[in-house]
This record gives C-alpha cells, sequence and structure tokens, in this order.
C-alpha cells in the first residue's frame, strides 16, 4: 500500500510535472477471497494493492509525443521520479498517431476527496453458511465441492493538467462451484457486485442434477449437431467477438468486420434472427466505469480519450452490425460515430426468449452444453475460433436429457454462428468461463444452433 492517499497523490504527480500536459490515474484495490475443497472451506483473506501511472505529453514539431509509465505502490517519496520516468518516455516518442486534445469536463467528480471503497471477508456473510449447508448436502451424496469466491473493489482517480477529476468505484464480484462425483463433473459460475443476489443453495442443486445426469456415458463421434448453447458458453464467444470489434483493425482490412474492397460492415446484416448485442455503462447489475480509462494506448483505446464520457451503445441492433469499437482518433478515420469500449457486454433476442429448461423440453435430439474452454483464434478473417467442451455435454433426446456424451473440440466463428440462430433464449446475468479473469459484466440468452461443428473428439475429462 502506498503511504499517501491516492487523490493526493493524484494531485501531487501533476503538480510535479513539466510536460507540456499530464494525466495521472491512481487505482486502489483491496480483494477478499474464499477457496473451499472436497466439501471444505480451506483459505480466506483479504489483500491490498496500489497502482499509479502517469501520462506524459510533450508537443513535438509535427503533434503530440506520450510517455506512460505505470507502477504499484508508489510512496509519496516515489512519486516525482514516476513522473520523470514518464516525462523521459515521451522525450524518446515519436508524436502519437492517436493525438487529440484533452477532455476538459466530464461526468460530475462525486466524492473525488472520500476515501478509496473497500471490501472484507464481511462480503461472504451470507455465502459462507449458504457453502457449510451445500458441503453436507453434497457429502450426503458421496459428491465433492470445488471452488472459490472472489471480490474486488477498485477505486480509480483521475485527474489532468486540463482540469478534469473523475472517481469511479467498481465492486467485481464472482463464484464458481465445481462438483465432482461418480456422475463426472460440472460447473457452474456467477458474476457478482456484492453476493446479495447469489443463490448458493440454487447452484449447489443445479450441479447435483447434472452429476445424476451423468450417470448414464453416451459415447458420440464428431460431427455438426443440434446444440443448446447456454448463456455462460455464449458470453464466451460474444466477448471474444466484441474485443475483436475494433473499428481501426476492420477499417485496415485485418478483421471479420471488414468489407471486402474497404472499409467496415458498419450496416451489414449479420445475424439471421432480430438479436441485438450492446452495452451500457448503467445497465442494472453491470454497472461500470461511465467515462474512459485508459492506462495505455492500442488500437481501441487512447489515452488521450482519459475522461470521455461513456453511454449506452448497440454494436449490433436487429441482427444488423451497427457500431465497431474505436477512439475518437479511429472514428475520424473511418468517418464512423465515436463508440469507445465499455466494460460490460448484453445480448437479447425478439421477444422475452424461453427459459433453458422450455428449450430443452422442445429439443428432439441434440446436445446441450455447459462451458467451453481453451478457446483460440484460428482466422482473424473469419474470426474462426478453436476450444474445447468442458465439465458436462449432455444428450437431448425428446425433451428430456438422457445422459453425458464425451467432450469434444470444437471450431467456430461466433460472427458466423450469429447467421445460423435457430432460436434465442431469455437474457440473464452470466459469467463467463473463459474470460471470468478480464470480464464478468454479462448477460446473454441461451442459443440453439442446428449445425454446432464438434470438430473432433476429445480426451479431455
Amino acid at each position: 500500500m502506498s503511504d499517501i492517499r491516492p487523490q493526493e497523490a493524484v494531485e501531487r504527480a501533476l503538480a510535479l510535472s513539466r510536460a507540456d500536459d499530464c494525466i495521472v490515474i491512481a487505482d486502489e484495490s483491496t480483494t477478499a477471497n474464499l477457496r473451499w475443497a472436497g466439501n471444505t472451506l480451506t483459505t480466506n483473506g483479504v489483500t491490498r494493492s496500489s497502482r499509479l501511472t502517469v501520462i506524459a505529453l510533450r508537443r513535438t514539431g509535427d503533434g503530440v509525443a506520450a510517455g506512460v509509465v505505470s507502477r504499484s505502490a508508489v510512496g509519496a517519496d516515489g512519486i516525482e521520479d514516476l513522473v520523470r520516468a514518464a516525462e523521459a518516455d515521451a522525450a524518446g516518442n515519436e508524436a502519437a498517431e492517436d493525438a487529440a486534445p484533452l477532455i476538459a469536463d466530464g461526468p460530475a467528480a462525486t466524492g473525488w476527496d472520500d476515501p478509496p471503497a473497500e471490501t472484507g471477508i464481511g462480503v461472504f456473510e451470507s455465502v459462507a453458511p449458504a457453502l457449510g449447508e451445500a458441503f453436507a448436502a453434497a457429502e450426503s451424496a458421496a459428491n465433492r465441492l470445488y471452488g472459490f469466491a472472489n471480490h474486488v473493489q477498485t477505486s480509480t482517480y483521475l485527474g489532468s493538467s486540463a482540469g478534469l477529476r473523475l472517481r469511479h468505484d467498481q465492486p467485481t464480484g464472482l463464484l464458481e462451484l465445481n462438483a465432482k462425483g461418480a456422475g463426472g463433473s460440472a460447473w457452474a459460475g456467477v458474476g457478482t457486485r456484492d453476493f446479495a443476489d447469489v443463490d448458493v443453495p440454487g447452484l449447489a442443486a443445479g450441479l447435483a442434477r447434472r452429476l445424476d445426469w451423468g450417470a448414464r456415458r453416451v459415447d458420440l463421434p464428431a460431427g455438426r449437431y443440434e446444440t443448446i448453447l447456454p448463456p455462460s458458453a455464449v458470453a464466451d464467444l460474444m466477448i471474444y467477438l466484441y474485443w475483436s470489434a475494433g473499428a481501426q483493425d476492420a477499417a485496415d482490412g485485418r478483421t471479420v468486420f471488414s468489407a471486402p474492397g474497404g472499409g467496415t460492415r458498419v450496416g451489414e446484416k449479420l445475424a439471421s434472427l432480430p438479436v441485438s448485442l450492446s452495452s451500457d455503462p448503467a445497465a442494472p447489475g453491470l454497472e461500470s466505469a461511465p467515462f474512459v480509462v485508459a492506462h495505455a494506448s492500442s488500437r481501441e483505446a487512447s489515452v488521450f480519450d482519459n475522461g470521455l464520457a461513456l453511454g449506452a451503445t448497440d454494436w449490433i441492433t436487429d441482427g444488423t452490425l451497427t457500431s465497431l469499437a474505436q477512439t475518437r482518433h479511429s472514428a475520424e478515420r473511418t468517418g464512423l460515430p465515436l463508440t469507445p469500449p465499455i466494460d460490460n457486454l448484453s445480448m437479447t433476442g425478439p421477444g422475452g426468449g424461453a427459459a433453458l429448461e422450455e428449450m430443452i423440453a422442445r429439443t428432439e435430439r441434440g446436445l446441450l452444453l455447459t462451458c467451453l474452454w481453451y478457446i483460440r483464434e484460428v482466422d482473424p478473417q473469419s474470426l474462426l475460433l478453436t476450444g474445447l467442451t468442458r465439465d458436462g455435454v449432455y444428450l437431448v433426446e425428446d425433451g428430456e436429457v438422457v445422459g453425458a456424451v464425451n467432450n469434444f473440440r470444437f471450431n467456430e466463428s461466433p460472427v458466423d454462428l450469429l447467421s445460423r440462430l435457430a432460436e434465442v433464449g431469455a437474457t440473464a446475468p452470466t459469467l463467463p468461463r473463459e474470460w471470468s479473469d478480464y470480464f464478468t459484466r454479462a448477460a446473454m440468452p441461451a442459443l440453439r444452433v442446428p449445425d454446432f461443428n464438434m470438430s473432433t473428439v476429445s480426451q479431455a475429462s
């Protein structure tokens, strides 16, 4: 931990700066966690961390050069060294391609002088007793529960030499529960802001049901199967699509969102059903920073955009691509509206959509997945992804789950998958299994795909 309050660190760094302009970001975090294995709580603890980022901007003959240095646990006596390091970095860099005037106004800076938000073991006060009951139930059924719960509270303070002062408190929580028994392995996970909405008994009961499904084993060959993807699996695919939807890369012809002959595919119909994909920093339960926080520049983010206000953005509207993630610089290049990335993602379909159980009941023969794992990109031009199924693939016949099948390796593009949708279920908050270390704020429906490509049988278990 630093020996100086984060907002004071911001002010001191700005005062010490000799650069033409300067942006400072202070992040103060506390993390609480619980872990369990074999129906027993094993560890718990609380950690603290801090990070200070200084962005020094130097005017050159042909633009503005940026220098960025970020360090952890910077004390009061280390701030000047950090500022000088950022200035030295700027002195050695050429003019930045994404240079733009600093944001001088933004959302009201509420609570700037207040202490950073904190979390602690108390955030689990309702979860821990419920886990104890779930352990007892699993023990009586000869099953074992494993998993962890994690809660992070991060306060971000953003200040600039243009007078900007912004603060955002971001709670991020998740719980992952894995059950093992004679019926194999089953997984469930949820994202949360405060654990008040986490239903441990419901999660445990769902896992026990799936272990019962796994009592019967059915081996199936590779092939294309009608497949129901639950919200978690859909989140993993749509988040990868979202991460790949940069306007600059699309305009440069590098991605699946590049138009043949130049430009982007914005305005093109992508989905066979009128699904929408959107982000909104004010989405209930999925709230995220209402302004840009960029610790470094990339093709989708710019340090010059720090403090830029964010609003609700539709990426896909009724099946048609409407926006791509970009900075002020790329918006000027592409001529498309300015739509910076936002730290949540939601997908909705036509009408209210059916519950997962209803979708299963309407299935004559098909597969029901639990989650996807080890997802990797094969071809950026088509966004072809490969990965594995994990923790339960089930065979559905005549509206009922009749057993567990072997795992598969899949090859699918989430963009191509959108063009082949047969049904979109009800949207609900969900936790992506693969990307939960990076992205937890998602709401997705289950999807029915008539011909999901299980390319090979996997020996993973």
